[in-house]
């Protein structure tokens, strides 16, 4: 950051007083720029034993298969954040959508918070950020083809608990390690 998006002044980077951070600093105007996580709301879309995934039509990882997520707008709840990409990536209704897992990635500075939902009338197309999409059984799941480590874990997770009987709601960290691998930490 350069310049203050209040007054348009050039920002200094310092502690302000009583932080303990390095922020960007307007000394014209005095506004302090907090730099927070973005959070990203997506959900498990489920109908009659299958999963709803959609194939990528965007970058980051182009034409590989996620369930529906995305970020949060300012003005809505992480619950209608999750049915509005669900809408906008698969033309997908989800509904009573319950918390399953909030997984922090803290490289990319993101907070992921996954919902477990009902699928209406098993109906999804795609979107625009989808090319195609396609309801899953546990034993079809293109795992190898998945773009994101927090999605491979929370489905990993759901087919375990689902043949277990019974959900939980999960909390960790996904952990990119210095040889680009990832590493995940649970927490109680």
């Amino acid at each position: 950051m350069k310049f203050c998006s209040q007054c348009g002044a050039p920002v200094i980077l310092r502690v302000p007083p009583g932080d303990n951070r390095h922020r960007h600093i307007c000394d014209v105007c005095g506004v302090i720029h907090y730099q927070n996580p973005k959070i990203v709301a997506g959900c498990i879309p489920e109908w009659e034993g299958r999963i709803l995934l959609c194939r990528r039509a965007i970058e980051p990882r182009y034409g590989l298969w996620t369930l529906p997520a995305g970020f949060m707008e300012n003005g809505e709840s992480a619950v209608a954040a999750a049915a509005r990409e669900a809408l906008e990536e698969a033309n997908a209704v989800v509904e009573n959508l319950r918390l399953y897992g909030m997984y922090s990635l803290i490289h990319v500075s993101q907070v992921y918070l996954m919902f477990r939902g009902h699928l209406r009338d098993g109906y999804a197309s795609p979107g625009e950020e989808s090319l195609e999409t396609q309801l899953y059984a546990e034993e079809e799941i293109p795992w190898e083809q998945l773009a994101f480590t927090v999605v491979h874990e929370t489905l990993r997770q759901y087919f375990a608990e689902r043949r277990a009987g019974a959900f939980g709601v999960h909390v960790g960290d996904i952990i990119r390690e210095p040889d680009q691998q990832f590493r995940i930490h649970r927490y109680p």
